[in-house]
């Protein structure tokens, strides 16, 4: 069992980590351009084995794909990180470029590989990967709404003054502002959110929730690693162990919701084939309004994509 994950920079580093850590796979390899930064990071997890007690490989290596061959799972992390005053889409240009290069070389060396994309703006770097690996949209999806929920659930558990694991919810659409905010859908040990906490209160919530990640960049500088990283991890070992969780994750609509051809957060259910099935939710008016507006911004940065692809 091999897990590859290209991009040794912070939300790389920290997703191979989990991987080790937990024991997901046999061995992780972790891919950079930056000649010795993969092999070094890769090092001290290991060193850390003896420490906290598992058998995890991780190996690093410095551009050489031919190391991960026979991935079954392949996570990508390259690219340029957000800075202060940058939106997500600014960034569209040069990693698209990082993105598509990457896929080209997993896919030559992995080509039964399950990719999940991290890399920002993460809606059309997903279709990045998708169009470069001409794999099917179940083995090819993107990384977000486990995220934004994580920072959904976090943000109410604290208000709420209970544990985050008492706390389920669903959110869709755009990674970041655009995401589509589902509090029917949210749920405390079973009972309705919006018996627990006031309307004002969970839209304060749910906004903070629509612009976490900026929060943290302006707090640090930089976008965040700790959580995007763990999120990635916990979608491998879903694959891997076949445990066929119901998240939310960034995958090409063909049909569902009404919507075709573009890369928005939908539950699914996450096994060993990649996506298992798309979960279709019944959606009241409002919340089919805010999905069409997310829609709307992802195609507007799909269609910047295209263009520059024309134009190349």
């Amino acid at each position: 069992m091999k897990v590859t994950v290209v991009g040794a920079g912070n939300v790389g580093a920290t997703c191979a980590d989990v991987l080790a850590t937990r024991e997901i796979a046999n061995e992780v390899v972790l891919v950079d351009i930056k000649e010795g930064f993969a092999q070094g990071k890769a090092l001290d997890i290991w060193q850390k084995s003896p420490i906290i007690g598992y058998d995890s490989r991780t190996v690093g290596v410095t551009n050489d794909y031919s190391r991960t061959a026979g991935s079954e799972v392949v996570v990508i992390t390259s690219g340029l990180p957000r800075k202060p005053g940058m939106s997500r889409d600014d960034l569209i240009s040069t990693n698209a470029g990082i993105v598509k290069s990457v896929t080209e070389q997993v896919v030559k060396y992995s080509p039964n590989a399950i990719i999940i994309v991290v890399s920002n703006p993460l809606d059309v770097m997903t279709y990045q990967a998708h169009l470069s690996s001409g794999l099917p949209r179940e083995k090819v999806f993107g990384m977000a709404g486990i995220l934004d929920t994580a920072r959904y659930r976090a943000f109410l558990a604290e208000a709420l003054n209970v544990s985050p694991k008492d706390i389920q919810a669903v959110l869709m659409g755009g990674h970041g502002d655009t995401m589509v905010p589902l509090p029917r859908y949210t749920t405390v040990g079973g009972i309705p959110v919006t018996e627990l906490i006031g309307k004002a209160e969970l839209d304060a919530i749910v906004q903070r929730t629509a612009v976490g990640g900026g929060e943290l960049v302006k707090l640090m500088g930089t976008s965040a690693w700790y959580a995007p990283g763990a999120a990635a991890a916990q979608m491998v070992e879903a694959i891997v162990r076949d445990q066929r969780r119901v998240f939310p994750v960034c995958i090409k609509l063909e049909g569902e919701y009404g919507m075709n051809g573009v890369y928005l957060g939908a539950p699914v259910i996450l096994g060993k084939n990649g996506i298992e099935r798309v979960i279709e939710l019944q959606l009241n008016d409002d919340e089919k309004q805010l999905l069409e507006t997310s829609r709307g911004h992802v195609k507007e940065v799909m269609d910047a994509l295209d263009k520059m692809t024309a134009n190349a």
